[in-house]
């Protein structure tokens, strides 16, 4: 399985350990930064583990911020995209199985690094159940992307 993952400058530290991690547990992990601890903007990083995604260079993705929000709501603005932040393993499982979730996002500074692994690891075992209902709720989805598109409504400026 390939795993994309990708950081801003709260998540650096704990995303070269997950790809490490991720590494010797015999995963193909494609790194789309941030490079160093330098401050940055989430939104480009999910942006990049997102397009990565989509071009079906990946199979999953993992994206790490401060709090695991504003990499959240950045992720979940591009279609096809459904991210989900957990931090604990439920979630992280079950948003797999039922929402078929593609993208891990978690919280550097919430969590700490053998929740993280746990996390990933529930991610990364779970599979889409296919289940009736959970496959129209998707398709529910799908249509609010299509018809709400690339959005400003939500802005308050």
């Amino acid at each position: 399985m390939r795993i994309v993952v990708g950081a801003d400058h709260a998540g650096f530290d704990l995303k070269q350990l997950l790809a490490e991690y991720l590494r010797h547990r015999g995963y193909e992990v494609i790194d789309k930064g941030t490079a160093s601890g330098e401050p940055v903007d989430y939104p480009d990083f999910a942006e990049a583990v997102a397009a990565t995604l989509l071009a079906g260079a990946a199979d999953r993705g993992v994206l790490v911020c401060g709090s695991g929000v504003g990499a959240s709501v950045a992720a979940n603005k591009i279609p096809g995209i459904r991210a989900g932040l957990c931090h604990n393993t439920y979630s992280a499982r079950q948003g797999v199985e039922h929402d078929d979730m593609n993208v891990l996002v978690l919280g550097a500074r919430v969590i700490g690094v053998e929740m993280a692994r746990e996390l990933v690891d529930h991610f990364l075992a779970a599979k889409f159940n296919g289940a009736e209902r959970h496959r129209r709720r998707l398709e529910k989805i799908k249509a609010l992307e299509q018809r709400y598109g690339r959005s400003d409504r939500g802005d308050r400026q």
